[in-house]
């Protein structure tokens, strides 16, 4: 088969970035209007929806900051997502090792447990789970997001985790055991640094729904003491009247955590691509 022309590689490649360009103006376009919004106010936003604003100012965002505690709520998403972030690598990195790692008698029937729970959408189970928090004394209380939110996250998250340790080669943990390893450390310093990859996606997966729930927080925080971002912006939803430009402002300022988090997991995505690689 003959090679291809430098004129037909050249037209391939140009082919592919138009494509991709119209990929990115499709999905920034959205981004691009709900900043654009941020700065008109509300009656600008049904002149004009989608021109630039005629003023640029800062006001609607310093409002959103001091009417609705936006600190407050900011504070205690970063803090609930987090902590149920944390709690959720602590708990199913070791259970996906385990389960693709090593060979015992209930190795399957735990793997078909986990996977029922994809399956199975929590919100079925909300009565038991409201009558669980109540008992506990957690209503009203960050443990509650937190717990509901890692135990929703661990069957996908052990899932995708298995998959990531289960392609590791076998000769690392024979090293390690030869050099003197325990289980533990053959977990933690060899086989949990190669799955980088694994444990940043789900993070992203994870966290990206967490932060912007609103059916959990509803439904177990009654005071503004622990009310998130979701929750404490539905002050700007009258009965009658909507100020949608406070309501894109906030929207803005809620999204800022977001793109840290992923431009973070981002990186360390692509740098645990090439650790430990292994030399034939």
């Amino acid at each position: 088969m003959a090679a291809s022309s430098p004129a037909s590689r050249l037209a391939a490649r140009v082919a592919i970035y138009l494509v991709l360009g119209v990929l990115a103006a499709v999905f920034l376009y959205p981004v691009a209007l709900m900043i654009l919004t941020a700065f008109k106010p509300t009656p600008e936003i049904f002149r004009n929806p989608f021109g630039l604003p005629e003023s640029w100012g800062l006001d609607g965002f310093l409002e959103v900051w001091r009417r609705a505690k936006f600190g407050l709520y900011l504070r205690n998403s970063l803090l609930i997502t987090g902590a149920s972030a944390l709690l959720l690598l602590a708990t199913a990195a070791p259970a996906a090792y385990a389960l693709a790692r090593y060979s015992f008698r209930l190795r399957g029937v735990l793997f078909l447990f986990f996977l029922a729970g994809i399956m199975i959408p929590i919100r079925l189970g909300i009565l038991p789970l409201y009558l669980l928090m109540r008992d506990l004394n957690l209503l009203d209380t960050p443990f509650s997001l937190i717990l509901t939110y890692t135990a929703s996250g661990m069957p996908m998250s052990v899932f995708l985790l298995s998959v990531f340790f289960r392609n590791l080669p076998r000769e690392l943990e024979d090293a390690a055991r030869i050099d003197g390893c325990t289980e533990t450390q053959t977990f933690w310093r060899i086989m949990l640094p190669l799955v980088r990859p694994g444990l940043a996606t789900v993070v992203i997966v994870n966290v990206v729904p967490w932060w912007n729930d609103f059916f959990f927080p509803l439904l177990f925080i009654q005071t503004d003491t622990w009310k998130t971002i979701p929750l404490g912006m539905q002050i700007f939803f009258g009965q009658h009247l909507v100020n949608w430009s406070l309501v894109f402002s906030g929207m803005v300022l809620a999204s800022l955590p977001l793109l840290i988090i992923y431009l973070l997991m981002s990186r360390q995505f692509i740098a645990g691509l090439t650790a430990g690689a292994v030399k034939g």
